[in-house]
């Protein structure tokens, strides 16, 4: 699909529909070692492009905690992974497995197969000790407790001596 019929000719829209249109065959043609011959995105690259492209999530903001939701319909609890790297990133991720039946021919495939990952990188104020994730009806809600406010300093009162 062409991004230029809704409009949307923008130079993000562009780099993000070019590296959605890379085949697997020709992006880092030497694996995962470097950019491709051309300058290309190697192979992980465009893989991690595109499982982050097809996972949309909302992110709330409330009053003591962070939230973020993201469709897994379908997707059990061994499907679905989520972490944190280098102390402030939180990664939601996992893979949808198609079902394989000897006795079935698929007439039509629309569903999305395959890897998908979201990063989030967590503000200062994150508790990392109070991370939740609860996954209900398909629908993922990851929960990072907020801080509390750090406690304002009293002044130091200072005696004065007469001399």
């Amino acid at each position: 699909m062409d991004a230029r019929m809704f409009g949307l000719e923008t130079p993000l829209m562009a780099a993000l529909q070019h590296l959605l249109d890379v085949p697997d065959g020709d992006a880092g043609a030497g694996g995962d070692k470097g950019a491709a011959a051309g300058g290309g995105p190697t192979r992980t690259y465009v893989r991690d492009a595109r499982a982050m492209a097809a996972t949309p999530a909302d992110v709330k903001e409330l009053p003591g905690a962070y939230s973020f939701v993201v469709d897994m319909p379908g997707l059990g609890t061994g499907d679905i992974k989520v972490q944190v790297e280098d102390e402030r990133v939180l990664v939601i991720s996992g893979e949808r497995r198609r079902e394989e039946r000897e006795d079935a021919k698929y007439l039509r495939m629309e569903r999305r197969m395959g890897k998908f990952m979201r990063k989030f990188v967590l503000p200062d104020n994150a508790d990392m000790d109070k991370i939740a994730a609860v996954c209900k009806d398909g629908v993922l809600t990851v929960t990072v407790e907020k801080l509390p406010p750090p406690e304002p300093k009293k002044p130091k009162t200072i005696e004065v001596k007469v001399a």
